[in-house]
C-alpha cells in the first residue's frame, strides 16, 4: 500500500487530497517522492514565509527539543519570555500577548477578550471574511460553504460589506463588543482594504466603545511588505491575531493585546500547549530571520515586480490582478480550478481564493528568477483557450 492509499484509507476524509506526495522542501521549492521539484506558490496557505527547511529555525528547534519541549505557562520560561519580549516590540501600543497554537485559536481568544473587556456580546465582521473553522471563528466567517451543516452558530455575530464605511458605521452600536477585519481578505478573494476604511473602523470603534480586532493570520510577518499589514495605514488595533509563519512552520498562534483590553485575570482563558518552549524557540528564530533578512522589504519589492509582470500578461480571461506585497490574486472570468491543475502539471503549486481567483502566496525568499519562471508558466497556462472547459 503506497502513501496516497494509506492516507485515503486512514484519513478522516476532510481534505481533498492531491495526487502528489511531497517529502522535502528547500527555500521556495518542494520535492515529491521521486525527487521532482515544484515551485511552491502556496506556502502551506501562507505558513512558509521563511521558505522551507530554514536552517536557523531548524537549529533552534533541535537545540530546544534537546533541552525542554513542553511547559505550561503558569511556570515562567526563558524562551517564552524571550519570544514575548520580541513579539510585543513589533507593534507600538500592543505590549501584551496571549500565546496559543493556531490562527483560529487566536481569533477565539480575541473574541473572549473583547467580550470580557467590554461586557458586551456582539461582534461585527465583514462579508467575504474568513477567520477560521472553530465555532466562534466560523460564526465570524461569511462564506456559507463553511457554515452550512454546523448551525446554529454562536449568536451575536453580524456581517457588513467590506470597504463600506457607511455600512460599518450603521452596524456598530452600544451593544458591539468588537469589530474584526482582515486588512487583505485572503480566502475571500485577495481584496485589500483601503486606508480610509481601516482608519474609519478605528474611529467608529473609539466613538462607540467597541474594540478593533485585526486578523493578521495570513497577512502577518512580512507577507504584504510590512511586518503586519495594518502598519501600511498607521492604525493600531486593540487586538491583533496572528499565526501561520510566526514560528517558521511550527504550529503557533498569538494575540497581541492593547491597553483598552481589560479584565484579563487568571482563569479567563488558557491553552495547554500555548507558549511551549519548543514553539517559542522556533518563534524567536523565525522573527530573527525575518528581521535580519528584511523579509518584509523583500516581499514589498518582489511583490511589486510580480504584479507588474502579471499585469503584462495578455489574456482576455483575466479580469483583474490585485494584492499587496507577495499576497496576489488573479481574478479570472471563469472558474480557476482547471488553471490550478494545469499549473501543478507544470510544477507550480498555487491556490484558489473562491471560485474565480488564482491566489499566489510564495515564500518571501522566492528568487527573481523563480518569479520570472512563475510568470512565464502562468502566461502559457492562461493562454490555453480550452483549459476552462
Amino acid at each position: 500500500m503506497n502513501i496516497i492509499e494509506i492516507e485515503n484509507k486512514h484519513g478522516a476524509g476532510t481534505y481533498a487530497k492531491q495526487p502528489l506526495v511531497i517529502v522535502r522542501g528547500q527555500g521556495a521549492s518542494l520535492f515529491d517522492a521521486d525527487g521532482v521539484e515544484y515551485l511552491d506558490c502556496s506556502s502551506g496557505h501562507g505558513v512558509a514565509n521563511l521558505g522551507h527547511a530554514n536552517l536557523k529555525v531548524a537549529e533552534a528547534i533541535y537545540k530546544q527539543a534537546s533541552t525542554l519541549i513542553t511547559l505550561f505557562e503558569t511556570f515562567p520560561n526563558d524562551k517564552r519570555a524571550e519570544l514575548m519580549k520580541k513579539i510585543t516590540s513589533l507593534v507600538n501600543g500592543l505590549d501584551k500577548v496571549f500565546l496559543c497554537n493556531s490562527g483560529t485559536e487566536s481569533v477565539e481568544a480575541a473574541f473572549k477578550f473583547a467580550r470580557i473587556s467590554t461586557g458586551r456580546k456582539n461582534i461585527v465582521a465583514a462579508m467575504r471574511a474568513f477567520h477560521g473553522r472553530t465555532y466562534g471563528s466560523l460564526s465570524a466567517t461569511f462564506n456559507k460553504k463553511y457554515r452550512e451543516g454546523f448551525e446554529p452558530l454562536v449568536p451575536g455575530f453580524s456581517h457588513v460589506a467590506y470597504n463600506n464605511i457607511e455600512a460599518l458605521d450603521k452596524a456598530v452600536n452600544k451593544e458591539t463588543a468588537a469589530v474584526i477585519l482582515e486588512v487583505v481578505q485572503g480566502e475571500g478573494g485577495v481584496y485589500p482594504a483601503n486606508a480610509e476604511y481601516i482608519r474609519a473602523a478605528r474611529r467608529i470603534c473609539d466613538e462607540r466603545g467597541a474594540l478593533l480586532i485585526v486578523d493578521e493570520i495570513q497577512t502577518g510577518f512580512g507577507r504584504t511588505g510590512k511586518l503586519f499589514a495594518i502598519q501600511h495605514f498607521g492604525v493600531t488595533p486593540d487586538l491583533l491575531t496572528c499565526a501561520k509563519s510566526l514560528a517558521g512552520g511550527v504550529p503557533m498562534g498569538a494575540v497581541l493585546i492593547g491597553k483598552n483590553v481589560k479584565n484579563l485575570t487568571p482563569g479567563v482563558h488558557g491553552s495547554t500547549f500555548g507558549g511551549n518552549p519548543l514553539s517559542c524557540a522556533a518563534g524567536v528564530a523565525a522573527l530573527t530571520v525575518m528581521e535580519e533578512e528584511d523579509l518584509p522589504g523583500q516581499a514589498a519589492a518582489k511583490g511589486e515586480y510580480l504584479m507588474e509582470k502579471l499585469k503584462k500578461i495578455e489574456s482576455p480571461d483575466i479580469r483583474e490582478v490585485r494584492g499587496l506585497g507577495l499576497m496576489v490574486g488573479i481574478e479570472m472570468k471563469q472558474k480557476v480550478v482547471p488553471y490550478i491543475k494545469a499549473l501543478q502539471e507544470k510544477k507550480i503549486i498555487a491556490l484558489n481564493a473562491g471560485m474565480t481567483v488564482i491566489r499566489l502566496l510564495p515564500p518571501l525568499v522566492i528568487t527573481y528568477e523563480q518569479i520570472d519562471h512563475l510568470v512565464d508558466v502562468l502566461a502559457e497556462v492562461l493562454s490555453i483557450d480550452s483549459i476552462a472547459d
